[in-house]
């Protein structure tokens, strides 16, 4: 069970159910469940949706690239309800599901596409490392352009809210564990810096 719920809407403020509105008529459609946290603080809920919205669907990154992110993302974190909800939005997106098994089994992806290749290695180099070296920078501007690389630094920052505020609250749990994590839903993930040996992505 999830350790926090939405709250009741006789039960919520003005500001938490204003927030809900705004959720459900944006692009999702739907109140994303990270904000059932947030909601605990209406601004933070308002300004965090609205984030989220805008870097799921008004960045220069095609769907198939931002979801290839993402999945990199829950995967380092281990973020079942994350992985469990963009692996849907991936396939639909165009993205090779073996590619997707493969992240999910910490492997090393073979891409036939050059974008994706690119988004992946600068995806996992930052979630790993913290930084971009310098080569990884440059490849990344030439290959993506910069607007683009400001805009993937954005949606891992962002994913990486999503994960930690669904891991702390185990919201979406166990309804949506994903098997193919191996990870339980319910035990802590290796630290990164115990998994280096055995895993290039995290």
């Amino acid at each position: 069970m999830s350790r926090i719920e939405l709250p009741d809407l006789q039960t919520m403020s003005p500001e938490q159910a204003c927030v809900c509105e705004e959720a459900k008529a944006g692009p999702r459609g739907k109140i994303p469940a990270p904000m059932i946290a947030w909601l605990q603080n209406a601004e933070l809920a308002r300004r965090a949706q609205h984030l989220g919205a805008l870097l799921r669907f008004q960045t220069s990154l095609s769907p198939r690239l931002s979801e290839l992110a993402i999945l990199v993302c829950a995967r380092h974190w281990t973020s079942h309800h994350e992985w469990t909800a963009h692996k849907k939005i991936a396939l639909d997106a165009g993205l090779d599901p073996g590619i997707i098994s493969t992240i999910a089994s910490h492997g090393s992806p073979v891409f036939r596409e050059a974008d994706e290749e690119l988004v992946y290695q600068l995806s996992s180099e930052l979630l790993k490392t913290g930084k971009l070296s310098q080569a990884s920078y440059e490849k990344g501007t030439n290959g993506l352009g910069t607007r683009a690389m400001v805009e993937l630094v954005a949606i891992l920052g962002y994913y990486c809210l999503v994960s930690l505020t669904l891991n702390a609250f185990e919201l979406g749990l166990p309804d949506n564990t994903a098997a193919e994590l191996a990870d339980s839903a319910y035990t802590l993930p290796k630290h990164p810096a115990e998994s280096t040996a055995d895993c290039g992505l995290v």
